[in-house]
């Protein structure tokens, strides 16, 4: 039975991520006759010998008109050996806010560039990204390598400064992996190329293959259950009169019947009676699985409760710094009055203080910034109007993350993370 691989992709624009994702799709048959058909009279009437594989995935009109990628879409394609989930995301700065929603729960993103530009500002952008988001692997593809004059040179080049950047980023030489590849023609995606004789290392699809897929600490059970509560289930039926169930997603560990819990933020203890589903009773239920929990005791949970282990069971906190990526036109200042959703329990917020603002440029950091401005990285203090019972970030993605919406329009403004995702940044200075 083949594994599952969560992937994403990243870079600037032009640099031939689309064309990389259909060569994937293409070059692993995950897409129909009549697609490939479709494509190659578009390519015709565009006047080109070769299909178009960035066709395939770019599907929105203004993406097609403009040939650039603007909204996240997910990709599913097979090998033998492994499935793989691939979050498209697009490569504009001003779409910044979707690359973080598509590398979010990536285990491993391929970030693009190109070979004649090398590493440029947007490149170190998404490296500042995934490195907060805590992305544990990359893989750098140097496209369009056969457009360059020198490109053993030229990849050893790009390498070298790549490594150098994830190395200040936090990332281990193991966990980055570079391969020269044309996606145009295929060199290093499926097939090992004749014309890249200085790089004996993996094709893009072998790497895919065989990177380790690291289990999320949460589904080690490394910190304890953690169950967002997101609908409480009474029928008040005939047949189930007294029925009630707590449905939602285990984000953390592992819950079976008789285990201890504990309920957040009011601190009742209980048991677990037994784990309901759509298919039956579950005699256990890991991280990731949607159930519906039965408690021996009639306690009271709601909506956007966390039924959690009592071992290491997490503190409710109203106060707490965060880092975010503010996602808004407008820019943030301090005071700003807005709702926090974090998992199921959305409340009211204040933002208090911006405590420094990152240079993903320069690595550098400017302390005490007066705004955050479109897609700028900061750490801030939060104070919300209900608790919420979350880990830090770099504990457990999923109850370490949450969205600022603006209160008025519903619009979300940020994407933020609990805790201080810029230390595990060697800054250069701090001003």
């Amino acid at each position: 039975m083949s594994d599952l691989l969560r992937l994403a992709t990243a870079g600037s624009v032009d640099d031939g991520k689309s064309t990389l994702v259909g060569r994937l799709l293409y070059d692993t048959k995950s897409v129909l006759a009549d697609q490939i058909d479709a494509v190659t009279r578009a390519s015709v009437d565009k006047g080109l010998s070769t299909p178009d594989l960035s066709l395939l995935v770019d599907g929105l009109r203004a993406e097609r008109e403009q040939g650039i990628t603007i909204d996240v879409a997910y990709r599913y394609f097979a090998t033998p050996r492994r499935s793989f989930v691939l979050a498209d995301t697009p490569g504009h700065v001003q779409y910044t806010r979707n690359t973080v929603s598509g590398a979010s729960t990536a285990q491993l993103v391929i970030l693009l560039v190109d070979a004649r530009k090398g590493v440029i500002s947007q490149t170190r952008k998404h490296a500042a990204v995934l490195a907060l988001l805590g992305v544990p692997r990359l893989v750098l593809a140097v496209n369009k390598i056969d457009l360059v004059e020198d490109p053993a040179q030229v990849f050893a080049d790009i390498s070298a400064e790549f490594r150098s950047l994830t190395g200040s980023l936090g990332w281990d030489d193991a966990d980055v992996h570079a391969i020269p590849v044309s996606a145009l023609h295929g060199d290093n995606v499926a097939v090992a190329s004749e014309n890249t004789p200085y790089y004996d290392g993996p094709t893009l699809i072998e790497h895919l293959e065989s990177v380790p897929v690291d289990e999320d600490k949460d589904s080690q059970g490394s910190i304890g259950l953690r169950f967002p509560v997101q609908y409480v289930i009474r029928p008040r039926t005939a047949e189930f009169p007294d029925y009630r169930g707590y449905a939602g997603q285990v984000a953390a560990g592992s819950v079976v019947p008789g285990d201890e819990v504990v309920i957040l933020p009011s601190g009742t203890r209980t048991t677990v009676d037994r784990i309901d589903t759509a298919d039956g009773e579950l005699d256990v239920a890991h991280a990731g699985r949607s159930v519906t929990l039965v408690l021996a005791d009639d306690v009271d949970v709601s909506r956007g409760d966390t039924i959690a282990a009592p071992t290491n069971a997490p503190e409710p906190i109203a106060e707490f710094d965060a880092t975010v990526c503010w996602l808004a036109e407008k820019p943030l200042r301090p005071g700003a009055r807005l709702l926090l959703k974090h998992g199921t329990r959305t409340t009211q917020a204040i933002v208090g203080a911006l405590v420094e603002r990152l240079d993903e440029q320069e690595l550098t950091s400017e302390q005490s910034p007066e705004t955050l401005e479109l897609n700028e990285i900061g750490k801030i203090s939060v104070r919300v109007a209900e608790p919420i019972v979350a880990d830090d970030y770099t504990v457990n993605r999923h109850t370490g993350s949450f969205l600022l919406i603006d209160p008025a329009g519903g619009n979300t403004l940020a994407a933020g993370l609990v805790g201080d995702a810029i230390a595990a940044v060697e800054l250069g200075e701090r001003v």
